[in-house]
């Protein structure tokens, strides 16, 4: 199955190459790395171009339209089978889409699948964190995991998450209003009844000094989230009734 690789980039020059090094070293002569430069000021830039590689491919945002717009639009320049998220930062396990196709194939009417991650520092270290992880024994409670997001309680994250070709038509665009499009590809999935959670650690997920405290929103901040939810669970469910 041919993979694409989605990167959202934004003056990640300090840790770009390493993220790099590890997905380039598992990609298949008819794989791609679809790039999308959020206007960074730094050298990000630089470093990417220096790989050489055809199957890297750099577009430039006109303007910042930050990281859920940024995704969208690598996602929707992508052309393989199957669309991996990618954080700037990260590190990528060895064999990490092998892993997620082997779940692929077992389960073919599975459109998305979500792993688990271990956690860095900014040195690269491990450490442990209280970011919540996805159960194996939930993928198919499909009503639980969408109340699981509305009420924050569920681990899906872009950077462990892989999805089949065939859920962008349900997925794309995403609404302005939209967040967090992780959790808006995960509400998808759970829609369809085509979700997957898997407990193999599949990458080095970064935890930055700046935002390794657990920041809580305050009452307003999630009424609002809330209803975002609600909204996207609206608008998704309208979606894929049509289709």
């Amino acid at each position: 199955m041919t993979k694409s690789v989605c990167i959202a980039t934004f003056n990640g020059a300090q840790y770009i190459a390493q993220q790099l090094d590890s997905v380039i070293e598992q990609l298949g002569v008819d794989d791609e790395i679809i790039i999308v430069d959020d206007c960074s000021t730094d050298h990000t830039l630089e470093i990417i171009e220096t790989y050489n590689d055809d199957r890297i491919k750099i577009y430039r945002n006109d303007k910042n339209l930050r990281h859920v717009k940024s995704f969208e639009r690598a996602i929707s320049l992508s052309n393989n089978a199957l669309v991996f998220l990618c954080d700037q930062d990260d590190l990528w396990e060895k064999d990490r889409l092998k892993t997620f196709e082997k779940y692929f194939l077992q389960y073919p009417d599975v459109l998305l699948v979500s792993s688990n991650f271990s956690c860095i520092d900014d040195h690269g270290d491990r450490v442990e964190n209280n970011l919540r992880k996805v159960s194996p024994e939930d993928s198919f409670s499909y009503k639980k995991n969408i109340l699981a997001v509305f009420a924050g309680k569920i681990g899906y994250f872009g950077c462990a998450m892989a999805f089949r070709r065939e859920l962008i038509s349900k997925v794309l665009p995403i609404p302005g209003y939209v967040e967090a499009h992780d959790l808006w590809f995960a509400m998808a999935a759970n829609i369809l009844k085509a979700n997957l959670h898997i407990d193999d650690k599949t990458l080095y997920h970064r935890i930055h000094s700046s935002n390794a405290s657990d920041l809580r929103r305050n009452v307003r901040g999630r009424i609002k989230a809330r209803l975002g939810f609600l909204k996207s669970y609206l608008e998704l469910a309208k979606r894929i009734g049509k289709n």
